[in-house]
C-alpha cells in the first residue's frame, strides 16, 4: 500500500519514463475525493473507452456523464501514444471488484493472471477499486477489431512501469479491468499477462513468472540514486561533477563557474531548476535531489 502520487509527482514520474504528457485544463483538483476515499493506492487499472477520437473520448473521461460522473480515469491514452491527465484524486473508473484480486495485486502472488473475479460493483462481497488503484482509459471502441498501435500500447507500458517505479512496485500490480470485475471485458484487443512482461522488462527485471539464471551483475550504465542524505554532507565526488554537466545539458545551469566535484549552493539552484523543468513545484523543488528526478537526468555511471 502506498499514498498516491501528488499531481507534481504524478507528472514528474510520467515524464520521466518518456510518456508524452498532455495537462488538460482543470485536471488538478478534478477528483471525487469528497465522497470517498483516495488511497492507499494498490496498483494500477487498464480500460478501453469504447469511443473514438481522442478530443471527445478526453472530454467524456473528464466529465462523466449522466448516472457516472466525472473523472472517469487519471489519463487517457490517445491512439499516438499521447496521455492526457484529467484528474489527480479518486476517480469512477474500477468500481467494485474482488477482494481476492486486491489482495493477489497487493502481495503480487500470482501466476499469470490474478485469481478469477467473482465480484463486482454492488455485490455482496465486492471492494472499492476506486480508491485502491489509478485508472487509465486507452482510446478503442473495445469490439476486438479496432487496432491497437504500438505508439499506444507503449504508452500503456510506460505509463504502467511509471507508476511501479514510483511506488516501488511489480508488474503484477497492473491489472486490467475484466481482472478485477466478472461484468468487465477490457481492455480487449490485447492480453494482460503480455503487457505486464513488457511493463517488468521496462523495469529492469525478467517477469517473476519466468525466473532466470543468475548472472554477473553489470555496471550501471547511470549512477543510481545515492540518497539525499548524500548531498546534505555535501560531499566531494565525481558523481557531483557528472550530476553538474547533465544539469547544464538540460539548461538547468546556475554556476559562475564549471560545475566541479564539490556540492555547493549553485548546484542547488541548477538542481531545483531540473524539478521545476520535471513539473515538480513549492517544496518538491528546493534543490535537493530525489529518487525520481534523479533517475530522470540519467547521470552517467563514474568509477
Amino acid at each position: 500500500m502506498a499514498t498516491p502520487l501528488s499531481a507534481d509527482r504524478l507528472l514528474a514520474a510520467l515524464r520521466a519514463e518518456g510518456v508524452t504528457v498532455v495537462e488538460h485544463p482543470g485536471w488538478r483538483g478534478h477528483h471525487r475525493n469528497r465522497v470517498g476515499a483516495w488511497g492507499p493506492v494498490n496498483g494500477v487499472m487498464i480500460h478501453h473507452t469504447v469511443s473514438s477520437g481522442t478530443a471527445s473520448s478526453v472530454a467524456l473521461c473528464f466529465d462523466g456523464y449522466a448516472g457516472l460522473p466525472g473523472p472517469l480515469c487519471h489519463g487517457v491514452i490517445a491512439k499516438d501514444g499521447t496521455v492526457h491527465l484529467v484528474s489527480d484524486g479518486r476517480a469512477n473508473h474500477a468500481g467494485g471488484g474482488d477482494p481476492s484480486v486486491l489482495r493477489a495485486v497487493v502481495t503480487e502472488a500470482y501466476g499469470d493472471r490474478p485469481p478469477a473475479p467473482r465480484e463486482h460493483q454492488g455485490s455482496a462481497g465486492a471492494v472499492d477499486g476506486n480508491s485502491r488503484f489509478y485508472g487509465f482509459e486507452c482510446v478503442n471502441l473495445g469490439n476486438g477489431t479496432d487496432p491497437w498501435p504500438a505508439a499506444q500500447l507503449d504508452a500503456i507500458e510506460r505509463v504502467s512501469a511509471a507508476l511501479c517505479r514510483a511506488h516501488g512496485w511489480g508488474a503484477k500490480s497492473v491489472i486490467g479491468h475484466l481482472e478485477w470485475s466478472d461484468w468487465k471485458s477490457d481492455p480487449k484487443g490485447f492480453a494482460m499477462p503480455v503487457m505486464r512482461d513488457r511493463v517488468q522488462k521496462r523495469l529492469g527485471a525478467a517477469p517473476a513468472s519466468r525466473p532466470t539464471a543468475p548472472a554477473r551483475p553489470a555496471t550501471p550504465k547511470y549512477h543510481p540514486f545515492p540518497g539525499t542524505q548524500f548531498f546534505r554532507d555535501a560531499p566531494s565526488s565525481p558523481v557531483i561533477t557528472a550530476m553538474g554537466r547533465r544539469l547544464t545539458a538540460e539548461g538547468c545551469a546556475r554556476y559562475r563557474i564549471g560545475p566541479g566535484p564539490r556540492w555547493t549552493e549553485a548546484d542547488r539552484q541548477s538542481y531545483a531548476a531540473w524539478q521545476r523543468k520535471l513539473g515538480f513545484r513549492g517544496a518538491d523543488a528546493d534543490g535537493w535531489p530525489g529518487a525520481t528526478s534523479w533517475n530522470a537526468l540519467k547521470v552517467p555511471h563514474t568509477p
